[in-house]
């Protein structure tokens, strides 16, 4: 009994030494699967650093790091919200970088498809429910925003919008029927190619550039500058690609 107690002790040792760090990588909800993945391979190029991901809407994961997430890695999609963390010197200048790109697309359902040609048709009456993330607080919300106010559609969209919490969100509404189209990321829509179809690619007046930056406050700053520059990376890119990213 004696030596099976100290066996799991020394096991235990073991498992306690496999890292001497982790990280918490805060992410924009539309990077949920290519990082995933990235965060593996780093994981398996540096087995003494345990990466910890959340994702969610870039606003809602700035504010999480305004009010004092334990984040060591945020990466949005857009500009707009890490110029925000910068202003509120919550990142390390100097780490700031931009990784990929992505494309906006109006998706539709496979299951009940409706394709139009033009953005106008949007007010037709057959075309009751549209997902759009939150432009408050989402990146994809603001680009739909934009493409829409080119046209001179968001006031008049406005009783079809359903605003939802992030971009994933919005793309799992088209998905289960509830929104007939929906304004999504090219790389959600590629997630769930079996399940939606692009209707159009649309084209907003800021191009969709994803930058990724160290916490101020991050706890491992080594770490952290490590992840980013694995991020830039050409396996990594690799990935993003794969993901329907634009390098």
């Amino acid at each position: 009994m004696k030596r099976k107690i100290v066996l799991a002790m020394a096991l235990l040792g073991v498992q306690s030494l496999a890292w001497s760090a982790e990280i918490t990588v805060a992410a924009a909800s539309s990077l949920s699967d290519a990082f995933k993945v990235i965060a593996a391979q780093f994981e398996k190029q540096h087995p003494a650093v345990k990466v910890n991901l959340t994702f969610g809407s870039s606003g809602t994961l700035l504010q999480q790091l305004r009010y004092g997430a334990p984040i060591d890695v945020f990466a949005s999609a857009d500009q707009k919200t890490m110029n925000d963390a910068q202003n509120f010197f919550l990142i390390q200048n100097a780490t700031r970088t931009d990784f990929t790109s992505n494309r906006l697309v109006l998706i539709t359902s496979t299951r009940n498809p409706i394709m139009i040609k033009d953005l106008n048709e949007l007010k037709h009456a057959n075309i009751k429910h549209i997902a759009i993330g939150n432009p408050a607080y989402t990146p994809a919300g603001r680009y739909a925003q934009d493409v829409l106010e080119q046209k001179q559609l968001w006031i008049p969209l406005q009783p079809k919008l359903i605003k939802t919490q992030n971009v994933r969100h919005a793309l799992a509404y088209v998905v289960s029927g509830e929104t007939e189209l929906g304004f999504v990321f090219a790389s959600d829509a590629q997630s769930q190619a079996n399940k939606v179809r692009v209707v159009m690619n649309l084209v907003s007046t800021t191009p969709i550039r994803y930058p990724i930056a160290a916490a101020a406050k991050s706890s491992q700053p080594a770490e952290a500058k490590a992840f980013i520059q694995y991020v830039k990376s050409n396996a990594a890119q690799q990935v993003l690609k794969q993901h329907g990213f634009a390098l």
